[in-house]
């Protein structure tokens, strides 16, 4: 095994490729300067003729490929509660829950009995950045007492949220 301080050598096809790939510099002849221990002007013109050359602009850029690179993996978890009176439905209800979670949105899903709460994961094989948070929804909506049918429509349908308000304090009205 060589050490890790060790230059690195390319593969040949690489180094091909990459020759290939560069630009050519064209060698203009007109450009050189002469040299000599004679005394004479410092800058010497090379070409007095006035000639207007157009500029050529090539169509593309010619740039090396990217290389594909191994991309870091953000794993991403939520923690959804389960409130008391949804556990006997949930704990029914799960093996309908998890298959769209684990299959569609390809999450990690698992139920944590001591805190109470459904956790998610993203894995490396999750596709979709939003993802997780459309799994946090399809398990919020569970929990709210939604059927289960109607809260995998929110893991089918993108434009599709749940906004939710609590009543408090509640003062029955004597009228007369």
């Amino acid at each position: 095994m060589p050490a890790p301080t060790a230059l690195q050598r390319a593969d040949p096809e690489e180094i091909a490729q990459n020759l290939h790939d560069t630009p050519v510099v064209a060698n203009n002849e007109d450009d050189e300067m002469l040299i000599s221990t004679t005394d004479a002007p410092a800058v010497q013109a090379a070409d007095q003729t006035e000639e207007d050359t157009a500029m050529t602009v090539d169509s593309q850029p010619l740039f090396a490929a990217e290389k594909t690179t191994n991309q870091q993996h953000r794993s991403e978890s939520r923690k959804v509660p389960v409130p008391p009176h949804r556990w006997t439905p949930l704990k029914s209800s799960w093996p309908k829950i998890y298959p769209p979670l684990v299959e569609h949105l390809k999450l990690q899903v698992r139920v944590n009995m001591k805190s109470k709460a459904v956790e998610l994961r993203t894995s490396r094989i999750t596709t979709d950045t939003g993802a997780i948070q459309k799994g946090q929804d399809f398990i919020h909506a569970f929990c709210l007492g939604f059927d289960l049918d109607d809260a995998i429509a929110l893991l089918r349908l993108d434009d599709l949220y749940i906004e939710t308000f609590e009543i408090k304090d509640v003062k029955t009205l004597q009228g007369g």
